[in-house]
């Protein structure tokens, strides 16, 4: 089994380096007492459903059993387990400037006190950062740039998590779509509804397709959709963003945004991007 202990200055982002670990197939754990490390490795040992790949996340939270990962660590190593040592840091500066933006106390110093708080945590921690495999400096990095860090470094070689581009299609009258990074409305097509031999139908069904793109306005539409979504998408992997979002809405989410989002995803596959496409009110058709 690998082990990536995950630790450093309380600040410095070792919750969003977890769940990055996460997210490459790391089975994570935040702040589980160090003795209990080894304990946990061996059960899962026994366990029918093991895995191979552990992201510990361990600071100062832990109290008195912090002052026990060194050890914890060097059983590990003596039982050989493969442990990785992930030193997050970042400067006074950028500390204090977070902690106020989160109006969080550090946990050992008063809120009114943070950079002694700091400081008593940067002595308490020296002995773990010296054992440290790799050290990271979050100072002056976004999420996105601390994500291309640990992957290069822990991404197997040749190795890519799929950037997902979800297209769901939904109707107003049912409710906003809520988890949507971006929506495109497109009430002011046509609809299809008040023709009474497509009224039934679909925007999957070739007659309501052939309505809905029967309108020069429509191609339009789309080709700027393509265009605006080919050039976002570079910019939202840049950041870090494991997906993307796109929420494509009319009245009834059963014509006009089932049509469109049909043919944006087609564009996007073409474009060679990984996409999945929900019609989230579909229900609601034979309503």
């Amino acid at each position: 089994m690998q082990i990536v202990i995950i630790t450093g200055m309380s600040g410095a982002g070792k919750s969003s380096a977890l769940n990055i670990f996460e997210d490459l197939g790391y089975y994570s754990i935040d702040n589980i007492p160090p003795p209990l490390i080894s304990n946990f490795v061996e059960l899962t040992e026994q366990s029918r459903r093991s895995f191979d790949k552990l992201a510990v996340g361990a600071d100062i939270r832990g109290g008195i059993f912090f002052d026990e990962l060194e050890e914890a660590v060097n059983q590990l190593r003596k039982d050989g387990t493969d442990v990785f040592i992930l030193f997050l840091d970042a400067s006074d500066e950028v500390l204090v400037r977070r902690f106020k933006e989160l109006r969080r106390p550090h946990p050992m110093g008063e809120e009114a006190d943070l950079l002694t708080g700091i400081r008593k945590e940067r002595e308490r921690v020296q002995g773990i950062k010296e054992q440290a495999n790799l050290i990271i400096d979050t100072s002056g990095r976004t999420l996105g740039a601390l994500k291309e860090t640990i992957d290069a470094h822990f991404l197997p070689e040749g190795g890519d998590i799929p950037f997902i581009i979800s297209i769901i299609t939904f109707g107003f009258k049912h409710g906003m779509l809520l988890d949507g990074d971006l929506i495109f409305d497109v009430r002011f097509l046509p609809n299809p509804y008040y023709t009474e031999a497509l009224r039934e139908k679909s925007g999957l069904d070739p007659e309501v397709k052939e309505f809905v793109f029967n309108f020069n306005e429509t191609d339009v539409v789309l080709d700027k959709l393509t265009d605006l979504c080919e050039y976002l998408i570079p910019l939202y992997k840049r950041e870090g963003k494991r997906g993307l979002t796109i929420g494509v809405g009319c009245t009834g989410g059963k014509h006009r945004s089932v049509a469109i989002g049909e043919a944006l995803g087609e564009r996007l596959t073409r474009l060679g991007e990984r996409t999945v496409l929900y019609h989230r009110d579909r229900k609601h058709w034979n309503e």
